[in-house]
C-alpha cells in the first residue's frame, strides 16, 4: 500500500512540475490574443471577489453557530458530570484493595 501511495505522489508531483513549467508560455500566448480581442478575462473580473466575500461570510456564520452548539453541548455535559459527582459531605469511601486481597486470601485458605 505504501509503495502505491509513494508512486502516486511522485507521479502527481511530476505532472504538477510540468504544468508549472509550461504555464508562462500559455499565459504569453493567451495574453496576446485576449488583448487583441478586447475581451475581459473571467478571472480578472469582480465576480470571483464577490463569490469569495459571500463564501467567507457564510463560512464565518456557520463556524460561529457550530461554536455555539459545541459550547452548549459542553455545558450540558458539565452539568451532567456535576450531578453524577458525589457530594463532599456524603463522600463514598474509596475502595481498599488491600482489604479485598486479604478477604480473598482468607477465603482461599478456608477452602483448602
Amino acid at each position: 500500500m505504501f509503495i502505491f501511495t509513494s508512486i502516486f505522489m511522485v507521479s502527481l508531483s511530476a505532472v504538477l512540475y510540468l504544468v508549472v513549467r509550461t504555464l508562462p508560455r500559455i499565459a504569453e500566448e493567451q495574453g496576446g490574443e485576449a488583448a487583441g480581442h478586447g475581451a475581459v478575462h473571467p478571472l480578472r473580473s469582480h465576480i470571483p471577489e464577490k463569490i469569495d466575500v459571500a463564501l467567507n461570510g457564510f463560512l464565518l456564520k456557520s463556524l460561529r453557530k457550530l461554536k455555539v452548539l459545541v459550547l452548549k453541548i459542553d455545558n450540558s455535559l458539565s452539568r451532567h458530570l456535576q450531578r453524577v459527582k458525589p457530594e463532599e459531605n456524603g463522600k463514598k469511601p474509596s475502595i481498599d484493595f488491600k482489604e479485598i486481597a486479604e478477604q480473598n486470601k482468607e477465603g482461599q485458605n478456608g477452602n483448602a
